[in-house]
């Protein structure tokens, strides 16, 4: 029997074990949406904007480790999907994102919704494809799955022309795929391995550098047998987070910007600096020319790209990081550490007496960001997923939450993109339906994607959502306060009713203002069957600390 182009994109999905897709029919998508009424066991979430089946997309492929799928049509509704296949490009996320494109005889005629997708999407993607003929559906999208998951993951774009959807062929799926040129390095090279154990035996301040790449490995099992057996110090990146429970005694803190003192200041103390995963982000190192000035650097990652890109390596090794800490563990040696651990120990202590317990505890005023996170921790037994926006909240919800699991901590990276935290909150329930999931979103980043609040009830999600609300743009603020002279600029924000429009769309809600309302409104969340907001009215004016200044080293950073 001949297929079309639409049946045959499904069938390709089918073999390619998608269950589900996040989209948004329009114009000269419409054979594939009618394709999928013949294909119920292909799940579709009808999103309320593209950005939306980007990010939910994303949401389900970091909790799932498969790549997440989104369907869009043509125009606005491709460039819709720019900033979260951005994003997913930035923090190495698989997602394939499929588009519909005018005829293939319109194209470069400024037809009506034409819009050059491949050219828009070349620098944001690991690879991209314009399908014109039903004959390469089944191809694409076979080597679009490939490229996505394999490697260093990321976002693949395929743009299909509606001529090649409605085209009947004969319909066969290609079991192997040769691609001579994408062959990624994933063991390891073993002298290189042996080189970089010699230098962590002999070396007496050494400290792992945990990052994403060791949670798409599924590298935890083995980052903690190789931290345990040399009696490693491990510092997490932003989403690094989750790769080590916290409670774990190697765990030393979160590296970086609105990071914890002691793993910022000991890495300008270490003697060997360990990078699993990691791209020594500019957030992570603060001024280059003052990074790590007595460290040795091994750098661990699957693209060599990577290696060498900001901070120059001493033993650079390209490979997927579960192979090669298998390699590693047992030649690595245990050493007493004790003065090196108690380093960072008499850090953490200064940071706990002038920050940490100032926000978790506070004793007046209003409720302060870490405050819930804090006790949201604490009633969840640090087991929930948390996905959280950009912005304050974002460093709060990495600092004051006790992740114990894997793959806890979802978030936007690389590109900090407002608005993410509410799709890929979606994307995350539907990839991990038994685990609970708390989105944690600030007033200004929830208004970007609000709207996915009617996804949420459509879908029937049991999905908890923290609103801390404090009426300004918060990170921009403290920056205009610290760097500024507090001239704050477009950063208020005149709110509307959370609660009223969240019951609007159909989900319980509540407002706290009081410290001791925080626990009783969790737990009558935790206790609903289905989706549930809190609007957390929080300090207005309140500032997140440690900080490290733009330009300033990471010994440099502040505590006030």
């Amino acid at each position: 029997m001949k297929l079309s182009g639409a049946e045959i994109l499904c069938e390709s999905l089918l073999r390619e074990g998608v269950e589900i897709i996040f989209g948004y029919p329009g114009g000269v998508i419409m054979p594939v949406y009618d394709a999928l009424l013949k294909y119920p066991k292909l799940k579709h979430v009808l999103v309320r904007h593209e950005q939306g089946a980007a990010h939910a997309a994303e949401g389900y492929a970091r909790v799932t480790g498969k790549p997440g799928v989104c369907l869009v049509t043509s125009g606005p509704g491709a460039t819709n999907l720019i900033t979260g296949i951005a994003d997913a490009m930035m923090d190495s996320v698989p997602i394939v994102c499929i588009s519909g494109q005018v005829v293939s005889h319109m194209i470069g005629s400024d037809a009506f919704q034409e819009i050059d997708v491949v050219g828009i999407t070349s620098m944001i993607t690991k690879h991209n494809y314009l399908i014109t003929g039903a004959s390469e559906v089944a191809a694409s999208i076979k080597e679009a799955f490939h490229v996505s998951g394999t490697g260093r993951p990321g976002p693949v774009m395929i743009d299909l022309t509606k001529d090649a959807q409605v085209e009947k062929i004969d319909f066969s799926y290609p079991e192997k795929i040769d691609l001579p040129g994408y062959t990624p390095t994933v063991e390891g090279n073993i002298r290189q391995i042996k080189k970089a154990v010699e230098v962590i035996n002999n070396s007496h301040r050494p400290l792992i550098l945990a990052g994403h790449g060791v949670l798409i490995s599924k590298a935890e099992k083995e980052l903690d047998e190789l931290a345990q057996k040399g009696n490693l110090p491990v510092a997490a990146t932003l989403l690094g987070i989750s790769a080590i429970p916290q409670n774990n005694p190697c765990y030393v803190g979160m590296l970086g910007m609105h990071g914890n003192l002691a793993p910022n200041i000991c890495t300008n103390e270490a003697d060997v600096l360990i990078a699993l995963g990691m791209r020594f982000d500019d957030r992570v190192t603060g001024n280059l020319t003052r990074y790590a000035p007595q460290a040795k650097i091994i750098h661990v990652d699957i693209d060599p790209a990577e290696l060498g890109k900001n901070v120059r390596p001493d033993i650079p090794i390209v490979g997927d990081i579960k192979n090669v800490l298998k390699k590693m563990i047992p030649l690595v040696k245990h050493q007493d550490r004790k003065a090196w651990f108690a380093r960072f120990t008499q850090f953490y202590q200064i940071e706990k007496q002038k920050v940490i317990e100032k926000e978790i505890h506070p004793k007046t005023g209003l409720i302060r960001m870490g405050e819930v996170i804090h006790l949201l921790s604490s009633e969840t037994k640090g087991q929930a997923i948390i996905v959280s926006d950009v912005g304050q909240n974002q460093m709060f919800a990495a600092r004051y939450y006790d992740y114990q699991k894997p793959n806890s901590y979802i978030t936007s990276g690389g590109l900090g993109t407002m608005g993410f935290a509410l799709p890929a909150g979606m994307g995350v329930k539907f990839g991990q339906k038994d685990r609970e999931v708390w989105v944690t979103v600030g007033d200004g980043g929830f208004q970007m994607t609000i709207q996915e609040m009617a996804t949420i009830v459509q879908e029937k999600l049991d999905l908890k959502i923290a609103v801390l609300k404090n009426n300004y743009l918060g990170m921009v603020r403290q920056w205009q306060h610290l760097f500024f002279d507090k001239k704050y600029s477009e950063v208020f924000l005149k709110n509307p009713d959370f609660v009223k429009i969240s019951e609007g769309f159909g989900v319980p809600a509540e407002r706290v203002t009081k410290r001791s309302e925080i626990i009783p409104a969790i737990k009558r969340a935790r206790r609903n069957k289905g989706a549930y907001l809190i609007e957390f009215v929080v300090e207005a004016e309140a500032n997140i600390f440690p900080m490290m200044p733009s330009g300033a080293a990471v010994d440099e950073i502040r505590l006030e």
